[in-house]
């Protein structure tokens, strides 16, 4: 199958200064954008508008719900405007209260200052920062301008532009006011903070829009409302319905956790999965949030899924753009590579596949394993339990009861098997398959 975007580069498109692509129709379409305030549409037709999202250092890395902050700002470069990364090192301190029950534990400025730098490499991969282009990325830190700004003067020079009526009003504060737990003064200040970060944003950058995931509304129109207060300016935003999937599971979250975009978190093999593994009912709806397919083309490809749903044309297609999107197009091939060396074929006996074909299955989680245990023969709930297959004796005897364990391609009839030396592929290697998605290959070598 053909990639649209597979180098990367074409991702990265600029309009001409006096031709500016409608975003917000083409967002409507992908199904992207709740909410809005009036006029956004219009400003961004008229001018080159500087727009920015916030994205809070909490790890490392960003998983895959910060994919579609990244991809908002990314269509917004492409259709010709002016796209700020705001790495949040001072709302990070503070935690945001936005859809949690439960207050969050407050990370050290030692963490932070480590989980920022992660975090704004990774933005660096996907938006242009080329200082030749007159819609240029930038990447800013509000922890740069917070660290000297005293409580005194913050609480004189933004809050009382903002009443605590307004801000009780806020869903995600009147839900946690309602909870058991309640909401610390910490946490309360949150919208105050993020509020003034636009308006740092609007003052000394021209920004003039906001975006974000509905759940951060509340927190967007605050800033907006202290533009008007404040500077008596306008100031646009828009919002992005929360992913969500079919079945009702969580979107993003697998048995092992978030899907990570550090592939040292999650191999780019695991994050190809997880978008071939997509139902065709979220295949449909997320191609259009996650790739740059145009309409046609994507209307064409859900015309030939439904044709024959059995060749999983969406995702197929929708795991290999995002893959190409977020790890390029060489760590692609390797997954898809090692995916039909996994899934193809798959009667065909483990003993065919060579030691390169192993050690070439690139992104397969692979545990070291004691030898000698394998030499003397351990039974085979210990041994699931002691590689880390299962996180317990129990959770293992129950999936091989189930007849949910497969090794070197043939099904585990029960728990009294020993597993011994002549388990071991090229004398070194056993391929054990959980579930039917999940391998794990063992080095026992």
């Amino acid at each position: 199958m053909k990639l649209l975007h597979s180098d990367g580069e074409s991702y990265r498109i600029f309009a001409p200064n006096s031709l500016f692509m409608n975003l917000i129709q083409e967002l409507r379409w992908r199904g992207m954008i709740q909410d809005i305030i009036p006029g956004t549409e219009e400003q961004l037709n008229k001018e080159m508008t500087s727009a920015y999202i916030g994205f809070d250092p909490t790890a490392d890395s960003l998983h895959i719900g910060s994919l579609v902050p990244i991809l908002l700002l990314v269509h917004l470069q492409k259709a010709g405007h002016k796209p700020f990364a705001l790495v949040g090192g001072a709302t990070g301190m503070v935690g945001d209260p936005s859809g949690k029950s439960e207050e969050r534990n407050l990370l050290s400025e030692e963490i932070l200052k480590h989980n920022q730098e992660g975090v704004r490499k990774q933005l660096m991969q996907y938006l242009s920062f080329d200082q030749s282009k007159p819609n240029y990325a930038e990447m800013i830190n509000n922890y740069d301008r917070f660290k000297d700004y005293t409580f005194l003067h913050f609480i004189r020079d933004v809050g009382k532009h903002i009443t605590v009526n307004y801000m009780m009003s806020k869903d995600s504060v009147k839900k946690r006011l309602e909870s058991d737990s309640g909401m610390s003064f910490t946490e309360f200040t949150y919208q105050l903070v993020q509020g003034y970060d636009f308006y740092w944003l609007y003052k000394n950058k021209n920004c003039k829009l906001q975006m974000g995931g509905s759940d951060q509304w509340g927190n967007i129109v605050t800033g907006t409302e202290l533009i008007r207060r404040k500077d008596a300016g306008e100031a646009f935003a828009f919002t992005c319905p929360l992913i969500t999937r079919a079945d009702g599971g969580k979107f993003g979250k697998t048995e092992k956790g978030n899907i990570w975009l550090d592939p040292q978190k999650t191999t780019p093999f695991q994050f190809y999965q997880f978008w071939l593994n997509a139902s065709d009912e979220d295949a449909e709806k997320w191609i259009k949030i996650f790739t740059f397919l145009t309409k046609d083309a994507i209307d064409i490809l859900v015309h030939e899924h439904k044709m024959n749903p059995a060749s999983r044309t969406l995702q197929k297609t929708l795991a290999q753009e995002i893959t190409a999107f977020v790890h390029g197009k060489e760590e692609l091939e390797i997954a898809v590579e090692t995916t039909e060396k996994l899934f193809a074929n798959q009667n065909a006996p483990a003993e065919s596949l060579t030691i390169e074909d192993l050690e070439e299955m690139e992104g397969v989680v692979i545990s070291s394993y004691d030898r000698h245990k394998i030499e003397q023969g351990i039974d085979i709930v210990s041994f699931l339990a002691e590689t880390g297959i299962f996180p317990s004796k129990g959770e293992a005897r129950k999936m091989i009861q189930g007849g949910g364990v497969s090794i070197n391609r043939k099904k585990m009839g029960g728990i009294d098997i020993k597993i011994d030396k002549n388990f071991l592929l090229h004398n070194k290697y056993i391929l054990v398959q959980k579930g039917r998605k999940n391998y794990y290959l063992v080095n026992a070598g």
